[in-house]
């Protein structure tokens, strides 16, 4: 039987979307120079 690993709550930071200027949170650290978007815009960036 496989274990899965609970790490807890990721920790989030807060960014603006580079689309609509909305504050949001991502659980990674937003870098400069690259874009962050939030929930409803990053679907519309995303790539399959």
């Amino acid at each position: 039987m496989s274990e899965r690993r609970s790490f807890g709550p990721r920790e989030m930071h807060k960014a603006v979307c580079a689309d609509c200027g909305k504050e949001c949170d991502v659980p990674f650290v937003p870098k400069e120079g690259r874009p962050v978007y939030c929930r409803d815009c990053y679907t519309k960036h995303r790539k399959y």
